[in-house]
């Protein structure tokens, strides 16, 4: 018998209404919050991804989505 990951697509975590984007979605960070661990770095979303305190992702099916925080602030634009 073979393992099966509990966020398989015949297996939702997310029953409100609504429901939230899944995880193949690029909006999929909207998900709700399930599960808040801030003294470890971490977020678990109802649609099943693990969301780091520096915005990379771990998707239900084990791919990884780096950090995609800016990198660059704008400046306020000089008083004239």
């Amino acid at each position: 018998m073979s393992a099966r990951s509990p966020f398989t697509p015949t297996h939702r975590v997310c029953t409100h209404q609504p429901p939230c984007p899944t995880p193949e979605r690029l909006d999929r960070e909207a998900a709700r919050i399930v599960a808040s661990h801030p003294e470890q770095g971490w977020s678990l979303l109802c649609n099943g991804i693990v969301l780091f305190d520096d915005t990379g992702e771990l998707l239900p099916d084990g791919r990884v989505i780096a950090p995609h925080r800016p990198t660059e602030y704008a400046h306020p634009a000089p008083a004239a």
